[in-house]
């Protein structure tokens, strides 16, 4: 293809014609400046095109851009490829109208390669949307999650970026840009329940309090209604999301760096279990404030609302035993069926959930891969759930043609399913109830896994029971060891180190100076026992 290097300026004559290439001064080396042409191939219609650059301030820069549309041109073979010189071309035309830089040769050949347009490029939020709809096999919840983090995040923040130009610096700016946001909520979040807080005092009788009254609702009317952060957990996850969404990208040849994978955050600090102890319970009692936002009841404490819900007789008394010592999910638990549970056996396959999605209830496979199990059934639960069937066939009978057969384990009374938001809100009516500490209801199977390590139940056992892929998570998340265990294993540990005399603890060491205390002679070591012995007693 031809292409010409040229050399002009903006110098005019008398009569205010443009000397264009013949300006005497143009022997000079800052005057003007140079310009390039390339031939392009024609269009599909046979038309013909070009591309034209000017401003290059020397010769040698004109040739460089001269030589870097030849590369460009030299992607596609000249003879077997004429469609592929038409889409080089076409890029060029497009570049060369739009002003751009000429493209950059390996991103042009590693795009042309893999099939990508060469004149249209993605944005961000075109390639979550496509990489979206491209997932397979992928569980509701997970889906859910990803369009709410695409949506709600990724989407308004930088969407409108060009996928080939996003940057680490971009990213930054999107997490700055969501903790500016978490603080506005959270003083919008301040402002609104100072004015609930005012509300509730104020006396309902007197026109002035009543006036006082109207304002104040009008007031938390207008405001933001109460609004979550977006805390250090969901800014993981809207990260990861990002960043398998540009690994995809990069598989298929569209980028070749993901800045999502060198984005720092500040670690999600995953709540402490804490055991509800005498004292915590005092202070709540006292504040009302609990000590972690994870808190595990104590065996006696689980007893006791199993007992509150025995005297009841709560229809939801067999659910929640079964949580309580098997450690099942929310969703594992509502989604249970009478065919995944074998008596003779004493065995129990979790096969299906109820996930909630918004407030649609919807059948899925469990969590994870680990969490279709099998468990164990003990006996006394053997004994609950066989009571229960007995009382479900009672109700089915109540009921006759009415009767709805999910086929699940625990129903409501018709035999409809259990919706498992309306599970969380029994169990917290129930707790209040009881008296007792709260909890949450997925803190149950907390309750589950201390129970079991406290028993000296091997963590793997415990892993396998929760449905956990690793036993290192059951470590790491739900071994609260109740304070029982914990002081009898502080005890043994110190058992297991002879220490003389001088070192026992206060009352062994007086029985141990009592028993040299006699009327032979002492040794100068039993000398200092005996002197030191009323001290101890004293003491």
């Amino acid at each position: 293809m031809n292409g010409t290097i040229t050399k002009r300026c903006g110098c005019r004559d008398a009569a205010g014609r443009q000397l264009v290439g013949s300006c005497p001064k143009l022997k000079q080396r800052t005057h003007g400046v140079w310009s390039l042409m390339q031939e392009l191939p024609p269009r599909d219609d046979g038309t013909r095109r070009r591309f034209r650059r000017s401003g290059y301030k020397t010769k040698g820069d004109a040739q460089t851009g001269m030589n870097a549309l030849a590369a460009l041109l030299d992607i596609a073979d000249r003879k077997s490829d004429p469609d592929g010189r038409r889409r080089i071309a076409d890029l060029l035309e497009t570049v060369a109208a739009s002003g751009e830089d000429i493209p950059n040769y390996d991103e042009t050949k590693r795009r042309f390669a893999t099939g990508q347009s060469l004149t249209q490029h993605m944005t961000v939020a075109e390639w979550l949307d496509t990489w979206l709809a491209g997932k397979k096999a992928l569980r509701k919840s997970g889906e859910t999650r990803y369009e709410v983090d695409i949506r709600c995040h990724l989407k308004p923040r930088i969407g409108h970026i060009r996928i080939d130009r996003l940057t680490v610096q971009h990213l930054d700016e999107m997490f700055a840009g969501i903790a500016e946001g978490n603080a506005e909520i959270h003083d919008a979040n301040m402002q609104r329940r100072a004015a609930v807080d005012e509300l509730k005092t104020i006396p309902w009788k007197g026109s002035e309090n009543r006036g006082r009254r109207r304002y104040l609702k009008d007031a938390i009317a207008a405001m933001e209604p109460f609004r979550r952060i977006t805390g250090p957990s969901t800014q993981k996850h809207v990260r990861d999301t990002l960043r398998a969404a540009l690994n995809t990208a990069i598989a298929r040849g569209a980028i070749t760096f993901n800045p999502a994978s060198y984005v720092e955050l500040t670690p999600a600090k995953r709540p402490k279990a804490m055991v509800w102890t005498a004292e915590r319970v005092e202070a709540w009692l006292r504040t009302g404030k609990r000590p972690s936002a994870v808190m595990v009841w104590t065996p006696e404490q689980a007893g006791q609302f199993l007992d509150f819900l025995a005297e009841t007789q709560h229809r939801l008394l067999p659910l929640f035993h079964l949580i309580t010592f098997r450690g099942l999910r929310r969703g594992e638990a509502c989604g249970v069926r009478w065919a995944d549970y074998s008596a003779p056996t004493r065995s129990m396959t979790i096969a299906v959930q109820l996930v909630q999605d918004g407030w649609e209830v919807i059948e899925s496979a469990p969590k994870t891969d680990s969490g279709e199990r099998v468990i164990s059934i003990d006996e006394y639960t053997a004994e609950v759930l066989d009571a229960h069937r007995t009382k479900q066939a009672a109700e089915r009978f109540e009921w006759g043609p009415a009767w709805i057969e999910s086929g699940r384990m625990f129903t409501q009374e018709d035999g409809e399913r259990i919706h498992p938001g309306w599970l969380t809100d029994q169990f917290e009516r129930l707790v209040e109830l009881s008296g007792l500490p709260p909890i949450r209801l997925h803190d149950l199977r907390h309750v589950a896994a201390s129970l079991m390590l406290a028993a000296g139940v091997d963590v793997k056992i415990v892993s396998e029971t929760l449905g956990h892929s690793d036993s290192r998570i059951t470590r790491d998340i739900y071994q609260s060891v109740m304070p029982r265990a914990a002081a009898e294993a502080a005890e043994a540990t110190a058992a297991m180190v002879p220490r003389g005399s001088a070192r026992l603890p206060k009352q062994k060491a007086v029985e141990a100076a009592n028993e040299q205390d006699g009327h032979t002679m002492a040794t100068h070591e039993d000398a200092k026992i005996i002197a030191f012995r009323p001290r101890l007693v004293g003491a």
